[in-house]
């Protein structure tokens, strides 16, 4: 009898253990929050469907393949990252877990995360009128001197926008303006950030958090803010020619720009790094472009600079690049992710200020034109002249024949 019990006892536990196991979390929109530095919270929102998720963050979708759950816990992979997306399923509307980054020394602790279905709002569900406007242009000082520009569409008390710097942009952020105050979130599977601030008249002051720490922001509305020339700020020294040899990232044959497969062609050199979220948006548009333009004579070769000196690890993270956005063209694996490193290596260059970095090659394998940074779509009108300049400054290097290229080093 004893042993009947017995059995009954651990036939109930295990019958509960499945049960448990098997509760799934619902399919739809999710509202989770990080805990940040200072126990902040940042607010970010995500939808599941089924083996897909989206990370949400103003217009962007961004896609995370094979969810999979594993017992109580579910999982979503970002792979592009190299990070993973972890929660225990507390019921099918609660999730809690960490995000964390994977392969890193020390192993990474995580950052903790709550979610929580059906929710659809940012920050709050019902906001306070806002007072004042963000809308527009602004200089801004991050932290210790660094400029940026601010740029921000508001309407009501919902806003949206991004920071641009000379290296890049701070890519898609999304918040609240309630009264004279306003709180934004970011996170597109990199790092999450929290930014909690206050407008008075034309000036602003406010926090940028993430995990490790706050930086102060101080901003001035200006409707003619500024960066530098994205085109003076790396440059080709004197008397030197541009050249480079490194592995095939995935062959590991090496690969020259003077070998016979780009010569007479113009040739698009981008440093770049799988790990890098400027990168991805300029990946993101380059291999559409590559494929619908390759015919015309023109060549892409990504230089790979990746978080280890390792061909094995940089394969495996240059082969997450290539299936996500459907790279055709040659990617190099060119060293460890260091602006340092990647100066020494192309010895060429003045140096290396910005992961990515945009060298235009003419048919006579002379650079043309030398961009720093990348303003992706989270830019918005800065996207869209990116994109039309890089069109027609392509077009006019195809157009040349045996003549010295003669597009503006400016680019303006």
């Amino acid at each position: 009898m004893k042993r009947i019990s017995i059995l009954a006892v651990t036939a109930l536990l295990l019958t509960g253990s499945i049960s448990q196991a098997q509760v799934k979390p619902e399919n739809g929109f999710w509202r989770g929050t990080f805990t940040l530095a200072g126990n902040q919270e940042a607010p970010f929102n995500f939808e599941i469907k089924g083996s897909t998720a989206w990370l949400l963050n103003g217009t962007e979708r961004f896609e995370l393949k094979g969810v999979h759950q594993q017992g109580d816990s579910l999982v979503l992979p970002i792979d592009i990252y190299d990070a993973v997306l972890t929660a225990k399923v507390v019921s099918n509307k609660t999730l809690s877990g960490v995000f964390k980054r994977l392969n890193t020394t020390p192993v990474d602790a995580g950052i903790p995360f709550r979610a929580e279905f059906g929710k659809r709002y940012r920050f709050v569900e019902k906001p306070a009128v806002a007072t004042v406007s963000l809308h527009g242009k602004w200089d801004v000082t991050m932290g210790n001197g660094n400029k940026t520009v601010g740029v921000f569409s508001q309407s009501g008390s919902k806003v949206t926008g991004t920071f641009l710097t000379t290296t890049g942009d701070y890519r898609f952020f999304e918040g609240v303006v309630q009264g004279d105050e306003f709180e934004l979130s970011a996170f597109s599977g990199s790092s999450p950030s929290l930014i909690k601030g206050k407008v008075i008249g034309n000036e602003l002051s406010a926090s940028f958090i993430n995990f490790r720490g706050s930086q102060p922001i101080k901003g001035t509305r200006n409707e003619q803010a500024t960066l530098p020339d994205a085109y003076t700020l790396t440059k080709l020294k004197e008397g030197t020619s541009f050249d480079f040899t490194f592995p095939d990232a995935f062959t590991g044959k090496p690969v020259s720009l003077n070998d016979p497969k780009y010569k007479g062609k113009v040739v698009v050199v981008t440093i770049l790094g799988s790990w890098c979220p400027n990168c991805l948006d300029e990946t993101s548009f380059l291999a559409p472009w590559y494929r619908a333009n390759k015919q015309r004579g023109v060549e892409i070769i990504g230089l790979a600079f990746e978080r280890k000196n390792d061909p094995a690890f940089a394969k495996t993270r240059l082969e997450a690049l290539k299936s996500r956005f459907g790279v055709d063209y040659d990617i190099l694996f060119a060293g460890l992710a260091d602006k340092k490193y990647a100066s020494s290596v192309l010895p060429a260059l003045s140096e290396v200020l910005s992961f990515p970095t945009t060298i235009y090659v003419n048919r006579q394998g002379e650079v043309a034109k030398i961009h720093t940074g990348y303003s992706g779509p989270a830019t918005g009108q800065y996207y869209e002249e990116f994109v039309k300049e890089f069109n027609a400054d392509i077009n006019q290097l195809l157009s040349e024949t045996t003549s010295k290229a003669s597009i503006r080093q400016s680019g303006k």
